[in-house]
Formats: C-alpha cells, sequence, structure tokens
C-alpha cells in the first residue's frame, strides 16, 4: 500500500517512477534496506505528487548516490520540499526520543535509534528538481518521453505516460500514481486516456464506494453538533497535504450554512499551514467553484475561529480551553506529530470524538483506533479508547472502485497488460476480479521486487 516505486529499463536507461516510504509497520523495515538497485545508476526519477508514499525515500536515496534529475510539476516541487523537511525532522526527533527511552528501559533498539535521514539529506536532494507544466512532454532518456497529466488528487499531482521508441517501435506506459475523484471541492478532475499499452493502476480502494458529497457534509454535521452537545472536543488526525484543506472547506461551507455552530476551529499544523499557502500560490490549479470562493473573499482558509497555531506553546495551549472546539493535526495516521498529544487528552474521553477523514494504514494507530481496540499505546503509555471514533470515506483524494473503472474505461481499446498495485492485498485482489470480469483485460498483480517484461 505505501512505499510506491516502479523501475523502467529501456534503451540502456533507468527511470524510476516514484520512490516512496514504507508507512505499515512490518514493513518499515525496508526503508532502512539498500535500494534494490543502485542508487547511482538510475539515470531519472518521475515523481508523481508529493505524499510521502510516493516521494519520502528520495533523501535517501540522493545521498546513497543517485544524481539524476527528479521531474514533477510545480506544485509538487513546492509542496515537496515542505513534506521531506518535515519528515526529516520528525525522524529525527523520534530517533532521539526512542534513544533516550531504550536507555531509560535498559535496551538497546536498532535502527529505529537513527534517523532515515536528516533535513541536511532532504535539502541536499532540492536542487536535483526539475519542474514540467502539465502535458509538456519531456525526454528523460534515449527513445524515452515523459509527459504529466493532472491526476485529480491532491495539489500538482499527476499521472505519467511514458513513451518507449525502441528498435523501431513504440508503447506507451501509463502510470496513474493516485487517481483523484470527480466533482470534488478545491481541485480539479482527473484526466482519462483514449489509448495505452500497458497501464499501472493502484487499488487503495478497489473493493469499496465512497459515500457522496450529502452524506460526507451530513456526517460531518452529526459529529460536530453531537459532540459539542457531549461537551467534547472533535479531534481530526489529517494529512497536512489536501486533507486538512478539504476538512476546512466543508467547515467552512457548513458554518455558511448555518449547519454547525460558531467553534473555535485549531488547524494545529505548521506543515498544513505552510501546504495551505501553497495551495493560494497556484489558483491555476484549483477548480471553478474554488476560484468563485475565493473572489467572494469567502476562502475557506481563512474564516471566523479559525485559529493557525505554528509554535509548540501555541499547540499545547489548546488543551487548556474549556468547552468544545475542533483540533486538526497531524499525521494523518497518527504515526508520529502533534496528533498523538492530542489524542491523550480526548482518547478517554467519552465526551470527545476522534474523527478519522483518511485511509489508515495496516499497523499505524489509527488503523488500531479505527479497528476497535479498547486500549492503544500512545507516547509509550497505555490509554483506553472511551472516545467516539468515526471514520468518514468521503474525504479520501483517492478514486474508490467505480470511479477507477471510470478513470480506465476512457481506453478506446483494450491495453495489452494492466498492473493492479498499490492497495492491500484484499482490495488489490477483489478490483483485479472486477477489472477482469467486467473488461476480459490481461491483468497482473504484481508482488514486491517481481520483474515483467514489456512486449
Amino acid at each position: 500500500m505505501t512505499g510506491s516505486a516502479y523501475l523502467l529499463e529501456a534503451n540502456g536507461s533507468r527511470l524510476l517512477v516514484d520512490c516512496g516510504l514504507y508507512q505499515e509497520r512490518e514493513l518499515r523495515v525496508r526503508n532502512w534496506d539498500p535500494f534494490p538497485v543502485p542508487p547511482e545508476t538510475i539515470d531519472a526519477i518521475l515523481l508523481t505528487h508529493a505524499h510521502l508514499d510516493h516521494c519520502g525515500l528520495l533523501p535517501k536515496l540522493v545521498r546513497e548516490g543517485f544524481k539524476g534529475k527528479i521531474y514533477c510539476t510545480s506544485a509538487t516541487y513546492d509542496i515537496a520540499q515542505i513534506i521531506l523537511l518535515d519528515a526529516a525532522h520528525l525522524q529525527e526527533q523520534d530517533a532521539e526520543y526512542k534513544k533516550k527511552r531504550h536507555e531509560r528501559e535498559g535496551r538497546k533498539g536498532p535502527y529505529l535509534e537513527m534517523p532515515l535521514y536528516t533535513r541536511d539529506d532532504a535539502q541536499a536532494s532540492f536542487p536535483l528538481f526539475s519542474t514540467i507544466n502539465y502535458e509538456e512532454p519531456v525526454q528523460v532518456g534515449d527513445g524515452l518521453e515523459a509527459s504529466f497529466h493532472d491526476a485529480g488528487h491532491v495539489l500538482g499531482a499527476a499521472m505519467i505516460k511514458v513513451r518507449v521508441s525502441q528498435n523501431g517501435e513504440n508503447r506507451t506506459i501509463i502510470f496513474s500514481g493516485d487517481v483523484g475523484r470527480w466533482d470534488r471541492p478545491i481541485i480539479r478532475d482527473p484526466v482519462t486516456f483514449e489509448e495505452a499499452d500497458y497501464v499501472l493502476v493502484e487499488s487503495t480502494y478497489g473493493d469499496r464506494l465512497h459515500e457522496g458529497k450529502e452524506d460526507t457534509e451530513k456526517t460531518l454535521a452529526e459529529v460536530i453538533n453531537s459532540t459539542r452537545k457531549r461537551g467534547g472536543n472533535i479531534v481530526i488526525p489529517s494529512f497536512a497535504f489536501e486533507r486538512a484543506q478539504e476538512v476546512l472547506y466543508y467547515l467552512n461551507k457548513l458554518l455558511l450554512e448555518g449547519r454547525i455552530p460558531h467553534l473555535l476551529v485549531f488547524l494545529d499544523s505548521p506543515m498544513a499551514t505552510s501546504i495551505t499557502e501553497v495551495f493560494e500560490r497556484h489558483p491555476d490549479l484549483l477548480d471553478k467553484e474554488m476560484n468563485e470562493l475565493i473572489s467572494r473573499r469567502r476562502s475557506p482558509f481563512d474564516f471566523t475561529g479559525l485559529k493557525i497555531t505554528r509554535t509548540v506553546d501555541e499547540s499545547k495551549v489548546i488543551n487548556h480551553i474549556s468547552g468544545t472546539s475542533i483540533i486538526i493535526a497531524g499525521s494523518g495516521m497518527c504515526t508520529g506529530g502533534r496528533i498523538k498529544h492530542h489524542l491523550v487528552r480526548n482518547i478517554s474521553r467519552q465526551e470527545s470524538t476522534v474523527l478519522f477523514v483518511g485511509y489508515q494504514a495496516q499497523g499505524t494507530l489509527g488503523r488500531q483506533i479505527v479497528d476497535g481496540l479498547k486500549e492503544v499505546r500512545i507516547l509509550g503509555q497505555m490509554h483506553k479508547v472511551l472516545a467516539r471514533v468515526v471514520q468518514m470515506s468521503g474525504f479520501s483524494a483517492h478514486a474508490d472502485r467505480d470511479e477507477l473503472f471510470r478513470w480506465l474505461s476512457g481506453l478506446r481499446r483494450p491495453p495489452r497488460q494492466v498492473f493492479v498495485t498499490h492497495g492491500e492485498p484484499d482490495a488489490a485482489q477483489q478490483f483485479a476480479r472486477f477489472l477482469e470480469e467486467k473488461t476480459g483485460w490481461k491483468i497482473a498483480l504484481p508482488g514486491y521486487l517481481d520483474e515483467f517484461v514489456l512486449v
């Protein structure tokens, strides 16, 4: 599900599409393993977008010898800088914390006592980035041409089409990255393709359907209003990129329509704040509805009651405010960051609600809470889960099963093969079966380090 990376070899060149961090607990050791091919032998990297599971290993790869270009959109570059520096900081911080805790407990941890990479490593990767526009072809190797197309997933996200010319023949390969959704707020719809020889398609939600826009608004309003009646807080673990901005969009909409009361809303994430500023610098990537809101001075990133907290001291003050507040903090899967401190304060309060608005990978704290564990470990201590726990799928920036099929249905002729990737085993298998039954196409379910010859 995480650790997205594909190696394409053709005409003596090696291209890497994405270089993602593994986030599932049982797979995180792979982050420390040597890269499957020597980094110095990779000629270029094509980056679909700036989520950590797609870009989070770039600093390590550069430190270990990669010297080529990293191609991506301008918005992806702006956001990747923020996200990679934050990830490096958290890894440095987490490694130091674990080292001290292990010393107190009289034990030594293995790789977790050293950061995967540092802020200096992240900074060293930035000069290698090269930005390109959507739909603009770029030569990335001998007989290799790549173009980036709006994925409708997060700001700047792209699907990548690679055209390979070899031995007098041409082949087109499409890497879906993460496929977005139609008719969502803030950003534009995903692009579809008419022709491709090979398609690699993600399957995060390939086994289910999302709730509709109206259901999302109704559920969010119900959660806020019922929690206020109980006198608790609404704690929202949120990814700083896209998800936090979309939550603000819906909160602003419900406030304008009078469906929720005016409460203090804390965006307790310096990274989310910085990324929100990137959104404001790229109005050309926003959809019509969002630009109309901004033109009417009703931006969801600036409404009455919204408090931006950048410093640790400002974050600590939140937990001393009486009454009901809405607290949006990272990380989205509760694997680190300020959300852990807010969970410590609220997860054992029956009055409060923990509202999940994003995917929770296996082995993460967020997944444990969503799966109904009665007690969870947070910051080294066990806490009873007494708060109400709600998970909403309507906020997802990933296409569901039918939306993935809608994206693939743009193809006018069957591709030579479709590779179903980037999903938990059950989701990937169910989507592969669904796709095979619907189309009769040749489908493959590749595993880790599997190799295929494309003819």
